[in-house]
């Protein structure tokens, strides 16, 4: 089977030139993929020195910068290899752990390998925001995932391709992937790995992607198990709309408009997420 190696580089002229030289160091039999996602530096010309020195090696150019999750979806447009592996430019992930990762898609049957970072390599104001995203993600999937958005994997070619229009443009394209994978039963290993200080400075913005992450989260589990979503915001109203009537008819004798309202309002999430659900299972 042959590997395709889909690196994305944004503004990444001091480590991308070093990166490469590992990715070829492995001598993995297949092509490796830069995605030049409009970079202002001189990302593209330490590239093309490492193409000079290494074999395989192919640069794709964005005109201007894209996103993230574009350049890797640019790369699977391209990718030759059955098994794809991707890894970030920063030097921040164990090269030397691919083979690893394409062993247990290759030789052992699973979908998607993960390299799965502690949470010790989160910088500390960061880990809340990461913990919360983890337990929510757990919760909504029925599993324990040790790195929800890990930019470091393998995974096979044809069922990455399935969930493809569902893939976003930005950062959160390795947690729709994980998630998807993992909502539909595919076979998916996490590999602890080593996390490296990143060369240059982090493309992540705290605030913001943290608020895409929790919004794509809940968007994908209402796609993929929406009463995992419906069902407690259902349950919740109606126990919340179960005191008012009760206090009301304790201190009154009357019903009132907001528990009526509350009731109807908890009946009709749960009838949509009946639909939902139904509508899910026969997509």
């Amino acid at each position: 089977m042959q590997i395709s190696i889909i690196i994305p580089a944004y503004n990444e002229e001091n480590a991308i030139y070093g990166v490469l030289k590992s990715v070829g160091n492995l001598k993995i039999p297949g092509e490796i993929l830069v995605i030049d996602d409009g970079s202002r530096d001189n990302t593209y010309v330490n590239a093309l020195g490492a193409a000079r020195e290494v074999p395989g090696i192919k640069i794709i150019r964005h005109e201007v910068n894209r996103g993230y999750g574009a350049s890797i979806k640019t790369g699977m447009r391209n990718a030759l290899g059955d098994i794809i592996v991707i890894c970030d430019a920063d030097g921040t992930y164990p090269i030397a752990d691919i083979p690893k990762l394409v062993d247990y898609v290759k030789n052992q049957d699973y979908d998607m390998a993960v390299g799965a970072r502690s949470m010790q390599t989160v910088p500390l104001m960061r880990r809340p925001a990461k913990w919360l995203l983890n337990k929510l993600a757990n919760y909504l999937v029925d599993y324990k995932i040790p790195d929800l958005n890990s930019g470091l994997r393998a995974f096979r070619k044809d069922i990455a391709l399935k969930y493809f229009s569902l893939l976003p443009s930005g950062f959160s394209l390795t947690t729709t992937l994980t998630l998807a994978l993992i909502s539909n039963n595919h076979r998916v290993k996490f590999i602890a790995i080593a996390y490296n200080k990143r060369t240059g400075s982090s493309k992540i913005r705290p605030v913001r992607d943290t608020l895409n992450f929790l919004q794509l989260i809940i968007r994908m589990i209402v796609y993929f198990n929406p009463l995992k979503v419906f069902l407690p915001m259902s349950l919740f109203l109606f126990l919340a709309g179960g005191l008012i009537l009760g206090f009301h008819l304790f201190t009154s004798g009357n019903l009132g408009e907001t528990e009526v309202i509350t009731l109807n309002t908890a009946f009709i999430i749960l009838i949509f997420g009946f639909l939902a659900d139904l509508i899910s299972r026969k997509a």
